[in-house]
């Protein structure tokens, strides 16, 4: 079995994650291939789509949202993602029981006694008026009936879990500070989430051979480590074996065994990288359990940590930040003259892009 070192792997992401290439593709169809984007952070998918697409401009994720076309909604491991409508749709089922452990397993000892079926069709009975509200107004609502939990408990299982809720605009519009108003994902695009077809969680599981098609498009070759570690979903396992024999095989240096479409790209690990500038939580790097092939090991806590990476011959290699009026890029390992240059070009792209009235890019010194 042909084995796929770190910079091969690292190419693959790279291309699949249009960090190679921008690709000349709508926000649309940009956001379906990445299968969504991490947007906890309301404006930080600006800075992924403008890093992975040709000419890309806010207005056009603004126009994307408020025309319904993408939502933002709690989705793969209980974050807040940035997906297409139809796939909000399609996969919101497949995630329920997952959302639903995440709540009760982080909350289990506030939650004890609650029926979670009962305070669902309660959060549904309020929200039938079709009005957006703040987790707070849909807590006070049912708090008479469960008086037990704390406020922040019941609103979190009510809004991430129980409820397929979209985080309405103008949350996460370009340079809009706006609170989170929910509305049911069926009321705000106007049908009900795709139900489970027969067969889930057996070995057909139409669905998740269907998510594990769009991983591996996006990210692969991955294992299934990579898979569950993106998505939380604990029972894709049985839609690979499903569909074992439609995919290709490798091996990683660790001996892994990684999965992948037979025609996906995976370019010469010579390909060169440019410099591509990542926001915080970024899905190329948080995307696998195994994260080697795109941040040293020392670095792994950055990542979870809400900084923005900087890739530097397609690896981690610094972070940046605006503040001030000023872009600073911070390295975490030596640059040299080139690669330096590389990275203040780009960063004056962004600062333009950002259009913060950031007037200096700033690379600081190499660390000791």
């Amino acid at each position: 079995m042909t084995v796929l070192g770190p910079r091969a792997l690292n190419r693959a992401t790279l291309a699949r994650q249009y960090l190679l290439d921008r690709a000349d593709v709508p926000v649309e169809d940009a956001v379906a291939h990445l299968c969504g984007l991490q947007a906890q952070e309301p404006q930080e998918p600006f800075t992924g789509l403008w890093s992975r697409t040709h000419a890309f401009t806010p207005g056009l994720l603004d126009h994307a949202l408020t025309g319904r076309h993408v939502v933002r909604t709690h989705l793969m491991r209980r974050t807040v993602h940035l997906v297409t409508a139809g796939d909000a749709l399609a996969w919101r089922a497949r995630h329920d029981s997952m959302l639903r452990r995440r709540v009760t397993t982080t909350y289990r000892r506030e939650l004890t006694g609650i029926g979670l079926d009962e305070l669902a069709a309660a959060g549904w009975a309020v929200m039938a008026d079709h009005r957006p509200r703040t987790m707070a107004e849909l807590v006070d609502a049912v708090r008479d009936r469960w008086p037990g939990p704390p406020r922040r408990v019941l609103g979190e299982l009510l809004v991430a879990a129980l409820i397929p809720m979209v985080q309405m605009p103008p949350r996460g519009l370009w340079q809009t500070k706006a609170g989170v108003r929910n509305l049911p994902l069926a009321i705000w695009l106007g049908r009900e989430t795709d139900p489970l077809p027969d067969g889930t969680g057996s070995a057909d599981d139409p669905v998740g051979q269907r998510l594990v098609r769009r991983y591996l498009a996006a990210y692969g070759p991955a294992a299934t480590a990579d898979i569950r570690a993106w998505s939380g979903l604990t029972g894709l396992p049985a839609a690979v074996r499903a569909m074992r024999d439609e995919l290709v095989t490798f091996r990683d240096e660790r001996g892994r065994v990684l999965l992948d479409l037979p025609n996906a790209p995976r370019p010469s690990p010579d390909t060169p990288a440019p410099v591509r500038f990542l926001p915080a939580f970024d899905n190329a790097i948080l995307g696998y359990d195994d994260r080697s092939r795109i941040i040293d090991d020392a670095h792994l806590g950055l990542s979870v940590a809400g900084l923005r990476a900087v890739l530097v011959d397609g690896r981690v290699a610094a972070t940046w930040t605006t503040h001030d009026q000023r872009l600073q890029v911070t390295p975490l390992r030596p640059l040299s003259a080139r690669e330096r240059k590389s990275v203040s070009e780009e960063a004056h792209a962004l600062a333009t892009f950002l259009d913060q009235g950031v007037d200096a890019v700033r690379i600081t010194a190499d660390p000791g």
